[in-house]
């Protein structure tokens, strides 16, 4: 039996337009990025002559709607494109529907008209800063959305009631990954004391999915006087707002603290395991996240992977992480900590292409009620929603 597709779908509350897509995550994947395409379904009746228009928009939001800009809050358009389905006018750029599209069109009858838009090479991903759960407000983040409105013309101010908005989200998969071992070290020198202390982190590559344990290799030579003890091994996600402000969030999402000590003239080898998860992390404001449709569970972010003529200032938000290993080093004129930094990457593993069959059977899911646990009012107009 050929499997079903799950269209996801969303109608405006006077029923005069409705979305229809055939998912709501797009990979950029470096050298190309998915394009966004749905249908929109209108009801003639209710559009009363009215335009119909689709608006593919990304946001860059930073502090509460409800702080004018000069204290914390700031909202910028990073990319906004419109585009009138209805009446239809002659897209001469676009006349060849993809597959969904074409079963959409068969399924839904003539009142149904096709969307397609692709994003400029140099937007950013998905990405949010995680509140506190005292927070309240629209969070820190760069944010997608599908919108579709009735209106005389594209810039009048658009009635609720005659609009619909899906939140989406813009990915990336980790790259296919180099043969290069990451690995820093470190050697320090300390007052009354011959010999230095030498120090080496390394990781077993340079790309870790998410939820799969790192293995942190450290070998510590202690040839000095010193006495080195407390040591940790964290991985720490560190988040710049490069947009607005030049903020920065360093939060260790995987923490060990160990009780290892390495006495003068001694040495330590030994593998640590951290596991970087948002399960541990659910309460802490400033962890970013993989950007978050509403009602969905989500991770921490990915890692940004920037093109290099790309202006990282238009990113809004880029996120990195690095495994550092701290010590104490104490001796009779005081104590000092040592640190060394190992950069990496944490990304999705790129899918196994999906193979679709040749049924036409779809299965239509409401936007505002997938993986949701009850009902949402109809009313529910928040642009996170999805």
């Amino acid at each position: 039996m050929s499997p079903k597709h799950v269209i996801f779908k969303k109608l405006s509350r006077d029923k005069s337009v409705g979305v229809y897509m055939a998912k709501r995550d797009f990979v950029d994947h470096c050298d190309s990025i998915d394009p966004v395409d749905g249908v929109v379904l209108i009801d003639p009746v209710q559009v009363k002559g009215k335009k119909v228009f689709v608006m593919l928009s990304c946001t860059f939001r930073y502090g509460r709607d409800d702080m004018d800009v000069m204290g914390v809050a700031f909202r910028r358009d990073i990319f906004l494109t419109t585009r009138q389905v209805y009446p239809e006018l002659q897209d001469k750029e676009r006349s060849i529907h993809t597959k969904m599209q074409e079963k959409l069109l068969r399924k839904l009858g003539d009142n149904a008209i096709p969307f397609f838009f692709e994003f400029p090479d140099n937007l950013p991903c998905s990405v949010c800063l995680q509140p506190a759960p005292s927070d309240v407000g629209k969070r820190c983040a760069v944010e997608f959305e599908v919108k579709a409105f009735c209106a005389e013309n594209q810039d009048e101010k658009i009635e609720k009631r005659s609009s619909v908005r899906l939140a989406i989200r813009k990915i990336q998969y980790a790259p296919e990954d180099s043969k290069t071992i990451p690995s820093s070290e470190i050697t320090c020198e300390f007052l009354m004391s011959d010999k230095p202390l030498h120090m080496q982190v390394s990781l077993e590559k340079e790309t870790h999915y998410h939820g799969e344990p790192i293995k942190v290799s450290v070998y510590i030579n202690n040839s000095s006087s010193r006495s080195l003890k407390d040591i940790t091994v964290a991985v720490e996600q560190v988040t710049n707002v490069v947009l607005y402000s030049n903020d920065k969030y360093v939060r260790a999402v995987a923490l060990e603290e160990t009780s290892d000590t390495v006495p003068p003239g001694t040495t330590l080898k030994n593998v640590y395991t951290l596991i970087p998860l948002l399960a541990a992390n659910k309460e802490r404001r400033g962890i970013a996240l993989d950007g978050k449709l509403k009602h969905e569970d989500t991770c921490l972010a990915s890692s940004s992977i920037v093109k290099e003529e790309v202006l990282k200032e238009v990113q809004g938000m880029l996120v990195s992480y690095k495994v550092v290993v701290r010590l104490n080093a104490s001796g009779m004129v005081g104590s000092s900590e040592v640190a060394v930094e190992v950069p990496f990457r944490l990304m999705h593993p790129k899918p196994e292409p999906a193979k679709e069959g040749e049924s036409d059977d779809m299965v239509f899911e409401e936007f505002k009620r997938v993986y949701l646990k009850g009902v949402i009012p109809d009313d529910d107009e928040s642009p996170t929603e999805a």
